[in-house]
């Protein structure tokens, strides 16, 4: 735990094992340095869910002085993300899932007869399960059978780009796409995920006395879809660029992230602004995040407020 609140900017005492967390770990000028999710396993265990980027090292050095042991488990995620997500989980374990599996929950389950760590999550804002590989797994008999049982619901491969659409809609940040040490959590968007009641996160002193306006923030522009880097303007000066665009199915749009070069008299929330897509200005206004499903119902697997 100390580990943990000393790189973490939330307190993470507070975390019931079996459950999981979202945080950010940043360095000591308040940049984003990795965003994290963060399973308790037990009052002394955690396992760190790798993003881009190289934390292993910086929790090393953060731990010197401690009775703490950090190690690369080697393993990889794989996602199970929609509405049948559960139904396939069901089946793959052939027994209900258990009521209190809730968003952001996390046990071990007996999957085609192999024990399985799997978290109610995932990187797309839709209910969801996220599969934890290891080495004493028989990974093709379990892909299998999670294939033979999902193709009664339909379930088909598919790589991470297919989930592009769905996490820029939900507002889910990619880090050093999104984020990076360049941006604090407040200009990020994320400031609700620092807490100032842990006193002891790297950075905490630099954020208490850092700018909280926000210079990350969704664009939506129903004429094109922009793509990453592609420049975004008013009134004919360069004011950001994209970090990510995509079309949403959704809304019938192209939507993304835009990191604006500084703040705006009045903020950017409802600008209308100019995003540049091959060459050619298109009107696009901005928004705050997420584009659909604010109340986090989906991943909840309840119906989406219109």
């Amino acid at each position: 735990v100390r580990l943990c609140e000393r790189v973490f900017t939330r307190p993470i005492a507070n975390v019931r094992v079996g459950r999981c967390v979202y945080g950010l770990a940043c360095d000591p000028g308040g940049g984003i340095l990795m965003d994290v999710v963060l399973i308790r396993l037990a009052e002394d265990h955690f396992w760190y869910i790798q993003a881009e980027g190289d934390i292993e090292h910086w929790l090393l050095g953060n731990g010197v002085g401690m009775d703490v042991e950090v190690i690369d488990t080697g393993m990889r995620v794989l996602q199970i993300q929609g509405p049948r997500s559960h139904d396939v989980l069901a089946a793959a374990m052939g027994a209900p899932v258990p009521e209190d599996f809730t968003w952001f929950a996390a046990r071990y389950f007996d999957i085609g007869g192999q024990r399985v760590l799997v978290s109610n999550s995932g990187y797309t804002g839709e209910l969801g399960i996220e599969i934890y590989g290891n080495d004493e797994l028989d990974h093709l008999r379990l892909w299998d059978h999670l294939m033979e049982v999902g193709a009664a619901f339909d379930l088909s491969m598919g790589a991470s780009d297919s989930m592009a659409p769905r996490r820029v809609e939900a507002g889910i940040m990619d880090n050093r796409t999104d984020l990076s040490r360049a941006l604090t959590p407040f200009a990020a968007g994320l400031g609700h995920f620092v807490d100032f009641d842990n006193g002891v996160f790297v950075g905490r002193d630099a954020l208490l006395e850092s700018d909280r306006t926000q210079l990350l923030w969704g664009l939506r522009c129903d004429s094109a879809t922009p793509s990453r880097s592609d420049e975004v303007g008013l009134d004919g000066q360069r004011v950001g660029h994209m970090t990510v665009g995509v079309w949403s199915p959704s809304l019938e749009c192209g939507i993304g992230y835009v990191r604006f070069d500084h703040p705006i008299e009045g903020g950017w929330e409802g600008r209308q602004v100019q995003v540049t897509v091959n060459g050619s200005p298109h009107p696009a206004t901005i928004q705050a995040l997420p584009f659909i499903d604010a109340e986090k119902r989906l991943p909840r697997g309840l119906p989406a407020t219109k």
